[in-house]
């Protein structure tokens, strides 16, 4: 074989394009961004890194708002509903209470 003849060079290219086809089926099999320069990006990825970041806070504040809302009407409807309870508790002791009342107020008579 000569190493300085065509076929050594056609041979490299074929194994670095080989190389190159491999690596980028690997990481799209296992779904890591396929990047020439890890760690360089571009001005229009950063801008829209920071336009993500920007909408994702706008969101987390309108569900972090929606959440304390929620939370607030939850112990409204708590209250609500244990008075509620105790209230009408107390009020069917009053009724069964009210007839012996009743009979003891005739009886003193």
């Amino acid at each position: 074989m000569d190493w300085g003849g065509p076929e050594f060079i056609i041979a490299i290219i074929a194994i670095a394009t080989f190389g190159g086809i491999l690596k980028t089926w690997v990481r799209a099999h296992h779904g890591l961004p396929d990047h020439d320069r890890p760690g360089r990006r571009s001005r229009r990825h950063v801008a829209e890194d920071a336009a993500e970041v920007e909408r994702l806070k706008a969101e987390n504040a309108r569900l972090t708002d929606r959440l304390e809302a929620s939370e607030d009407r939850l112990a409204v409807l708590e209250r609500i509903v244990t008075d509620k309870s105790y209230s009408l508790a107390s009020e069917i002791e009053a009724l069964r209470e009210e007839p012996a009342r009743l009979q003891n107020k005739g009886n003193v008579r």
